[in-house]
């Protein structure tokens, strides 16, 4: 069977004012050196998740790779992207697996479970999407409430930044905090220093890189335990692990709240992305919009049953794509198989794993309040009006909710800061939106956009 791609030109370059389109492909060793490049800009955010959670970064390679190639063949060859870790996830993961040891399966299960859960919703949305189109979405879910809900996610894992920061003094009381605090500074110094000093995929990879500079740095302070990457083998099976079965546990179904405003995020991802390569090739995408969210649906699924990380679009590649001008899915096959064989080697994973608490205290101090700004680029991407009450108090009330993280319980039923913020969010926009509108005077018209 022929290969979906034709030859861009002569295969060897790209001119000034042309783009590689989606079907178009480069020659043979060029689109390897692109997928590589690929692999290299996920790389760093998606080891990030399994690092920070305790999930095996084998099975998130493999999974991560896997739903790459699953997205391609789902849209089509019609989307180019790629699939990585979603730090959407971060903070319910936490509160699955809090009381379990970092890392333990047992505790990591719980999360897949809830991961499977939310990619069976995801899915169910692109399936409605696909049918009736994005707008119902839109409707429940305006800029306002969206933007908060994203942000609050990531203003919620604060807390953890701190304690990494000082080496996890609550589980480890013997740890050394000035030396982890060390490591943090200089983490996040070199971040920000890589970030200003160069630019294009280098000043991309500020992140990933400035945790290479905290690691070795770390290292040297005698902090970093090589002892299980020096025992691990360079080749052997990802750590799979199966979720925990919600029937013999029914605790388990009490997790979903505290998961569920993860959906919205996925499908504000997936919708950007669409929206973000549609622009940058002069393409409609919009009807491959209900596909690329069945399709990151699908992945995130196939990852809660073998033990690897959620999945999502990855802007990161996005930014390889606008330098390069090179928007061939041949290349993201490429990095998808290439995933897939990273994952085959125990040793990467034992690397990733001995990063010590305060190397990652650096990275997520800049991280998780990145996450956070999503939400307020949502905002000014869609001109939301904050002199207007009915977006001050959405966003106001939703985002102390999330922040001090409220906890409620409703039977066995547990909503954590996130859920109960995106609540809020929706409540207070819709039910202001519905006094204001059944009043209908010049002065509640105001209250509303």
């Amino acid at each position: 069977m022929a290969l979906p791609w034709k030859l861009h030109g002569d295969g060897k370059s790209v001119a000034q004012d042309a783009i590689v389109l989606p079907e178009e492909r480069l020659s043979w060793p060029r689109t390897i050196g692109f997928g590589a490049q690929h692999v290299v800009a996920m790389f760093g955010a998606t080891f990030l998740v399994p690092l920070i959670t305790g999930f095996p970064p084998t099975a998130t390679l493999f999974f991560s790779g896997l739903g790459t190639m699953l997205f391609l063949l789902l849209t089509g060859n019609r989307l180019p992207s790629y699939l990585g870790s979603s730090f959407a996830f971060l903070a319910p993961i936490a509160v699955a697996t809090a009381g379990y040891d970092y890392g333990d399966v047992a505790g990591l299960a719980r999360a897949s479970f809830a991961i499977i859960a939310m990619g069976v919703l995801v899915s169910l949305v692109g399936i409605i999407v696909q049918r009736f189109g994005i707008g119902w979405v839109n409707a429940l879910m305006p800029p306002v409430v969206m933007g908060s809900v994203v942000a609050l996610i990531g203003f919620n894992l604060a807390p953890a930044v701190k304690n990494n920061w000082f080496g996890n003094p609550a589980s480890n009381p013997d740890v050394n905090q000035g030396l982890h605090s060390t490591a943090a500074l200089i983490t996040i110094g070199s971040i920000l220093l890589i970030t200003v000093l160069f630019r294009g995929l280098i000043g991309r990879l500020s992140i990933v890189l400035g945790m290479v500079v905290g690691y070795i740095a770390a290292a040297l302070m005698g902090i970093v335990d090589f002892e299980a990457v020096k025992s691990a083998a360079w080749v052997g099976l990802p750590e799979f692990h199966l979720p925990a079965n919600p029937f013999a546990d029914p605790s388990l179904w009490g997790l979903l709240p505290a998961f569920l405003p993860v959906v919205l995020v996925l499908i504000a991802e997936n919708v950007g992305h669409v929206k973000s390569v549609g622009l940058m090739i002069n393409r409609d995408l919009d009807p491959v919009t209900g596909r690329a969210l069945l399709a990151d649906g699908v992945s995130t699924i196939l990852a809660g049953f073998g033990g690897g990380s959620a999945t999502t679009t990855y802007g990161e590649n996005i930014g390889v794509m606008a330098a390069t001008r090179v928007y061939s899915t041949a290349a993201y096959w490429v990095a998808g198989i290439i995933a897939m064989l990273l994952s085959f080697s125990p040793k990467v994973g034992a690397l990733i794993f001995s990063v010590p608490a305060g190397v990652l205290g650096g990275v997520t101090v800049a991280l998780y309040g990145l996450i956070g700004l999503i939400g307020v680029k949502i905002w000014i991407d869609n001109k939301v009006d904050f002199s207007k009450p009915i977006n001050q108090f959405t966003a106001a009330i939703a985002l102390i909710v999330g922040i001090a993280d409220f906890n409620m319980q409703l039977g066995d039923v547990m909503f954590n800061g996130i859920a109960l913020g995106t609540i809020a969010a929706v409540v207070v926009y819709h039910l202001m939106r519905l006094v204001a509108r059944a009043r209908g005077t010049a002065t509640d018209t105001a209250i509303i956009r």
